[in-house]
């Protein structure tokens, strides 16, 4: 049922969202050129590697000049990027990636390879064995103002509890904080 709520979801939202990932799209070339999407290794389901997608907010060489997370004022957001990452634009390509099955509308944000260390091998093999979401349980709790340990035990939480019923609630949240009406 969740693999079939993420596809015909994920694909209506494409059709809807798509003057909005145009207009994205044209605002990242004209702030700071080509290419449009970025493209990184993340850990999937089952610990599988796969490509994630997103719309570039950063300087074309930001992997060379710092770390795998941005603080608040990181000099390597573009102007544009400062917008689309606040209004969580820059995550709309990722709807690609749960119309393919690397990833779903619901699970913890997935993992680049070197978050690895941050967990037992429990822990990982727990955390993994879900597909990773666009939005999750951290994501509507603290946003990006959790603690790497915060954002573990969520989602954790959210794969020991995880139902169809609560990603509709947590997907009703994550609306929620995106339009400014709550979502708590």
């Amino acid at each position: 049922m969740k693999r079939l709520l993420d596809i015909v979801l994920a694909a209506a939202a494409l059709v809807v969202l798509s003057p909005v990932l145009l207009l994205t799209a044209l605002a990242v070339v004209v702030d700071s050129g080509l290419p449009v999407f970025f493209r990184q290794e993340r850990i999937g389901r089952g610990g599988r590697p796969f490509r994630i997608y997103k719309f570039r907010s950063m300087v074309r060489d930001a992997a060379s000049r710092g770390p795998f997370n941005t603080q608040a004022g990181d000099p390597r957001i573009t102007r544009v990027g400062t917008f689309i990452r606040r209004t969580s634009l820059d995550e709309l390509p990722q709807l690609l990636n749960v119309l393919t099955g690397d990833m779903s509308l619901v699970g913890p944000r997935p993992d680049v390879p070197v978050q690895r260390s941050l967990y037992t091998d429990e822990e990982f093999a727990l955390r993994h064995s879900v597909r990773p979401g666009i939005t999750g349980l951290a994501q509507v709790e603290l946003r990006s103002e959790a603690t790497e340990q915060q954002r573990r035990e969520l989602d954790l939480r959210y794969v020991r509890e995880h139902s169809v019923l609560r990603d509709l609630a947590i997907m009703a949240r994550t609306v929620g904080r995106l339009t400014g009406r709550g979502g708590n």
